[in-house]
């Protein structure tokens, strides 16, 4: 089984649109010089239209979790004092990332599947006067919840406390207006919702987030992991090579065949793409007698996370789908293996194509177990 006939149905990296994939195939670029620029700034333009800012942009390499930590590591110097709101295991991630730096990691935890609560940010936050950055996972894609963003952002913005927002899984997939909500730094990869290809994480920064950095100067950490850095070269080189290394430039130039596919299709409408997709597969599962790990309240319409059927195994039901359907889907992290499987509706995995063969798999699986299949 080759890697091009498996469709790829977990909550990232995603499949990518023949477009994307022959931009990528073109002769190998160099990363600077006048028409390689052309390229580059038009990327990030197309980024900030989707990010909804017109702060600062930067286009990492790596993957999310190396932009997640330049933005601790960059915001809060060793020994200051961190917050970190999680109810899963991205969010948990994000306090192990802050330990490693010597921070002080303050967390308000919820229980994985349900929302962290914005009261008991402001709490902590008028109880530790002191805090100098927020961070939290907008979609924890261990179990599909969505946090009440927008409700945190206002209550970090009440006491002046710059936010650090782990977008990976939810920028381009819905609406997340960075400086309409006033995000300080958002961090986001190109092979989730943006349905590029893996190695880029655009990041965007506020004032207020350099002028904090400019005051940790002496305490920041690192030279490639730290924001500074890139915007020393951002202002010094801009006019041929504004970053530090070499960027792998194939790869960016398949994300501006995407970012470039978006908007010929319109944000609001790729937006409900999304919400479609969702809907599509979670109507079918419950007919199927699934229940749905999260309830639609708190759902994101970008992952589905569903508990098997009593005496289901879901190692053996992944298994059948990759093997006989070229499917892949993802199972659950930590306490919740074998209990749960996750459902990706972003890139190809939205589509009709892919959601339909899906649920045609998951009907043939039930049938050969012995369940009962009721007509869709």
């Amino acid at each position: 089984m080759t890697p091009q006939h498996i469709k790829l149905m977990i909550p990232g990296p995603v499949g990518v649109e023949d477009e994307v994939l022959a931009a990528m195939a073109e002769p190998v670029r160099a990363h600077y010089g006048p028409a390689w620029m052309e390229i580059y700034d038009e990327t990030l333009e197309r980024l900030k239209r989707i990010f909804g800012t017109q702060n600062d942009m930067l286009l990492f390499t790596g993957p999310g979790s190396a932009g997640l930590e330049a933005a601790l590591g960059s915001l809060a110097g060793r020994g200051d004092k961190v917050l970190v709101a999680y109810n899963g295991f991205f969010g948990e991630r994000m306090a192990t990332i802050g330990r490693s730096h010597g921070l002080e990691v303050r967390t308000v935890e919820a229980p994985p599947g349900q929302p962290v609560d914005p009261e008991a940010i402001r709490k902590r936050l008028a109880a530790e006067r002191d805090i100098q950055a927020i961070a939290i996972v907008h979609l924890e894609t261990s179990t599909g919840v969505l946090n009440p963003l927008q409700e945190i952002v206002a209550i970090a913005g009440e006491f002046g406390v710059p936010l650090i927002l782990d977008a990976v899984s939810t920028l381009g997939g819905i609406p997340l207006p960075v400086d309409g909500w006033g995000i300080d730094v958002c961090v986001t990869v190109g092979n989730k919702c943006l349905a590029g290809p893996i190695g880029l994480v655009p990041i965007s920064v506020s004032q207020r987030a350099w002028d904090q950095m400019e005051r940790k100067r002496e305490g920041a950490h690192g030279w490639y992991l730290n924001l500074r850095t890139w915007r020393d070269y951002a202002i010094k080189w801009s006019p041929w090579h504004p970053y530090p290394t070499t960027l792998p430039s194939n790869n960016v130039v398949g994300l501006l065949a995407s970012l470039r596919l978006i908007e010929e299709q319109g944000i609001e409408a790729y937006y409900a793409h999304h919400e479609q997709a969702a809907q599509f597969v979670r109507g079918r599962l419950r007919q199927l007698g699934f229940e749905m790990l999260m309830p639609e309240a708190h759902a994101s319409p970008l992952i589905t996370t569903a508990r098997p059927l009593p005496g289901m195994d879901v190692e053996d039901f992944r298994r059948y789908l990759l093997e006989e359907w070229q499917i892949m889907i993802g199972g659950g992290l930590e306490g919740l293996r074998g209990k749960i499987f996750r459902v990706g509706h972003i890139g190809k995995a939205a589509s009709a194509e892919y959601r339909e063969l899906f649920l045609n798999g998951v009907e043939a699986y039930l049938k050969l177990q012995g369940f009962d299949v009721p007509a869709g």
